[in-house]
């Protein structure tokens, strides 16, 4: 799997996303048996107190144990949330890089629960009672981790399409050239003197200028095809396809599938043209797009110049 980055408003920087879910197992791990060995050793303690034969003494230097282990277990809680804080801001930064809806108060609760270990200092509570209490806090610590990990997962899906989108977009101009001034929209027809709409734009330039994908997909259609001559359709998913016509050449197949900046064709003046130049369309959803809003910061992969 490629790797995923998000930016991170509280460190202003780039950060990879990595070994994220092996940190929330590794977690619940440690959580699982300190809690346990701390919380035994205060239950064998708890048990002590039923017995007649110990005395006064005894009985005060185990309760300093006891409080001692139930200390230790409150700190351990409260270190183990902390860490959970810090993941949780994480997947919060990342739910907004991935442009994802930040989850409510409601929707954690549901998700979690609540707890306090307040319960734990009560002596007054039997062994048993607070056997189960520290069982429950365990628990706690679990849901709060099993929550985040399922919280990360719809996290990676979003970002992962995300990127698939970012590479699938026609995102750059296909080809060198001049935009000619019979833009998108309704446009006089150059030579059957007619206004209809024209479904793309022009870019003039010389005759075997090379083409290249301008986003990820797979070819759909080579071949001729009345007015626009020999011509590709890439479908390049998310509802996104591209057409290029008035070519002299192409360099590739149906069905192949092609990446951002592969070399497909080259320019000419086929079908019902008046000079070379690639006649390029975007369509999504089925609808007729201008090609123009689809230039993404293209100056640093070709010179393009207005007539």
């Amino acid at each position: 799997m490629k790797k995923l980055y998000y930016f991170s408003k509280s460190k202003l920087q780039f950060v990879e996303i990595k070994n994220y879910k092996s940190k929330l197992i590794l977690t619940f791990s440690v959580a699982v048996l300190t809690f346990s060995t701390l919380f035994f050793g205060a239950y064998r303690l708890l048990l002590s107190f039923t017995s007649s034969e110990k005395d006064v003494y005894a009985l005060n230097n185990q309760n300093k144990a006891l409080v001692s282990k139930l200390d230790e277990m409150i700190t351990l809680y409260k270190n183990l949330n902390q860490e959970l804080d810090s993941i949780k801001s994480t997947n919060d930064e990342l739910r907004i890089a991935a442009n994802l809806p930040p989850i409510s108060k409601e929707e954690q609760m549901l998700g979690i629960g609540g707890g306090s270990f307040d319960n734990l200092l009560d002596f007054s509570k039997s062994s048993n009672n607070k056997l189960d209490e520290a069982l429950a806090f365990v628990d706690d610590i679990s849901r709060k981790i099993e929550f985040e990990k399922n919280n990360y997962k719809s996290i990676t899906k979003k970002l992962e399409q995300n990127q698939k989108l970012a590479e699938a977009i026609p995102a750059i101009i296909p080809c060198t050239g001049t935009i000619g001034v019979r833009g998108f929209g309704m446009r006089k027809h150059p030579i059957l003197r007619i206004v209809r709409m024209h479904d793309g734009i022009d870019i003039i330039t010389d005759r075997g200028t090379p083409v290249y994908a301008p986003g990820d997909g797979k070819i759909v259609s080579v071949g001729y095809h009345g007015g626009y001559g020999l011509s590709i359709e890439i479908e390049h998913g998310f509802g996104y396809r591209t057409i290029y016509a008035h070519l002299s050449s192409t360099s590739v197949r149906e069905g192949q599938k092609i990446s951002r900046g592969n070399l497909i064709a080259k320019t000419g003046s086929s079908g019902l043209s008046s000079g070379p130049h690639l006649h390029y369309e975007v369509h999504h959803n089925g609808v007729k797009q201008d090609p123009e809003n689809f230039f993404f910061g293209n100056m640093g992969f070709f010179e393009l110049t207005r007539k």
